[in-house]
């Protein structure tokens, strides 16, 4: 039987031609047949986060978003730093998803993009910590540092042209697709075991 995997994608930049961006709208043409991804590329329009308002009714934007990574199977972040740490719109996406428990347990995994000397090892660091408090499950094999220079994205398109760079984006996301059907799987299984007892 055929099974299809959501994952989400979600890029960490607001700016225009981002290789983060980049990484995202390349998965989306890359993957096909039985992956289904769904990308959220609207960091813009998510309010400042504030515990007052993490209640019902919660703000539209943010239900989109929890309702993507409540569905989705895995979860692929790509994101670049910001004055050695994440970027402050980033971070307001992450403390949206503290509140709510669609992200409990769910594998996630990001791409590291930056081509600079440094790596963006300082919001990498920051991502890992977010994501633990948050009880995501990090998959460390889908943890990568694929560097995207800006000469590898068609300016046009958005989209990465280097086969080498899509090749390479394309083998973490496919790690991570598989941790998510695992997941689905040991989660399935234990339904059915519970219901025999």
């Amino acid at each position: 039987m055929t099974r299809t995997a959501n994952l989400a994608l979600i890029s960490g930049s607001t700016r225009h031609g981002s290789t983060n961006t980049a990484v995202v709208l390349s998965l989306v043409e890359l993957l096909g047949g039985t992956t289904r991804p769904v990308p959220y590329l609207d960091l813009a329009k998510l309010p400042h986060f504030n515990p007052d308002d993490d209640v019902e009714p919660l703000p539209a934007e943010v239900v989109r978003l929890r309702g993507i990574i409540a569905e989705a199977d895995a979860v692929l972040f790509c994101t670049p730093e910001y004055a050695g740490d994440l970027p402050g719109s980033f971070k307001n996406l992450l403390d949206w998803t503290v509140g709510g428990m669609e992200i409990v347990d769910k594998p996630v995994g990001w791409i590291n993009a930056s081509s600079s000397p440094t790596g963006a090892e300082g919001a990498h660091r920051a991502l890992r910590t977010v994501l633990r408090y948050t009880g995501a499950e990090v998959v460390e094999a889908a943890c990568v540092r694929v560097p995207v220079p800006r000469a590898a994205v068609d300016p046009e398109s958005g989209k990465i042209t280097d086969p080498a760079v899509r090749e390479g984006i394309g083998e973490v996301a496919r790690t991570l697709i598989d941790a998510g059907l695992k997941r689905r799987d040991s989660v399935r299984d234990g339904e059915d075991g519970g219901e025999g007892q």
